[in-house]
């Protein structure tokens, strides 16, 4: 065996304690890696079953109170429309979390965004306001199947969209 600076001629393999360290963790590493039958699977989430009685109920509340909103809204009671207006997109929320929202709940929501626009824009906040009408848009751009109602409003949020950036250009 010649050594030339500390290197051995041929080659060998010493199991030596820090090469065995080595192996077993990285044996461990793998095993934990690819071993997939130690841990439960998450399931997934079912969607929420729509049934006649909460969702109904949840719609005819939204429509009540968007109908009390306006009237508080054309009444000058800013205050009071704006916390019926956060009642009402609590329910649009939970109306529109069904897989396949009814016609009257989408148009229940879309009433409560296009209201909560019009008071942001009376306040200036066109920004703000925007952003809600924009909703509306992209709610009845996509609607299908596309009716004279999804059409009237989708054209209603556009002219309110024309509205707050010719407001928020000056």
């Amino acid at each position: 065996m010649s050594r030339k600076f500390g290197i051995p001629a041929t080659p060998s393999f010493e199991a030596t304690p820090m090469v065995l360290g080595f192996l077993a963790a990285l044996a461990l590493l793998a095993y934990a890696v690819f071993d997939t039958t130690s841990y439960p699977r998450p399931k997934k989430p079912k969607a929420p079953q729509v049934s006649a009685t909460w969702y109904q109920d949840a719609v005819t509340e939204l429509v009540a109170t968007n109908g009390e909103a306006e009237k508080q809204f054309k009444a000058g009671n800013g205050k009071e429309a704006g916390e019926l207006v956060e009642k009402g997109e609590k329910l649009a929320a939970k109306v529109l979390s069904v897989p396949r929202p009814t016609l009257e709940a989408t148009e229940a929501a879309s009433d409560t965004d296009h209201l909560y626009g019009r008071m942001l824009a009376k306040n200036k906040n066109y920004g703000w306001a925007r952003l809600q009408f924009q909703k509306n848009v992209v709610r009845w751009k996509y609607w299908k199947p596309t009716t004279a109602e999804s059409d009237r409003r989708m054209k209603q949020a556009l002219a309110a969209i024309a509205e707050c950036d010719k407001h928020i250009s000056q």
